[in-house]
């Protein structure tokens, strides 16, 4: 029993490191991403395209998410319904920088992609009378998550959305 106990022991510690790195390898940054060095950053031309390919397909239309509008620049400067979301000249204590950097798992945006609920082919288990079509079949709803998930903002990009900030966010 000593013997297998100690052999446990030395296999859990040898593996140790390797845990650690896998660990590492997955975690979120813990700080934000320095801001860019460029000076002449625009919402235009630089922050409204990056917006485009990772935040307009919810924050952008009649009802978007947390009314919040990210496909205009009055949007953005508005905020949503829990307040502003930038502080021009200080990116370091803007809402927005924290979530599009991902350092907080609970307000990271682009969110992580939800499990499905319903296994593949969706709809009702079999032998309920009152199953619905699955999403995006004939007869059934319209899929919730059309085309490609939004893909995160790198920490280069969210550099640039920290120098578009500090500068004004104009």
């Amino acid at each position: 029993m000593k013997a297998t106990s100690l052999s446990l022991i030395l296999t859990l510690a040898s593996l140790g490191p390797a845990v650690g790195s896998a660990r590492a390898a997955d975690a979120r940054p813990t700080a934000l991403p320095p801001a860019a060095s460029r000076t002449d950053v625009t919402f235009a031309k630089d922050i409204q395209p990056l917006f485009e390919a990772s935040c307009v397909k919810c924050h952008s239309g009649q009802r978007p998410k947390a009314r919040l509008r990210l496909d205009t620049l009055e949007g953005v400067l508005a905020g949503g319904e829990d307040g502003k979301v930038l502080v021009p000249g200080d990116s370091a204590k803007s809402r927005l920088v924290t979530a599009i950097a991902r350092v907080n798992p609970k307000t990271a945006m682009p969110p992580e992609p939800r499990a499905r609920r319903n296994p593949p082919g969706g709809g009702a288990p079999a032998g309920d009378a009152k199953a619905e079509p699955a999403p995006g079949t004939p007869g059934g709803p319209a899929p919730h998550n059309q085309g490609p998930p939004p893909k995160p903002l790198t920490p280069a990009e969210v550099g640039l959305v920290r120098a578009w900030i500090d500068h004004g966010a104009k």
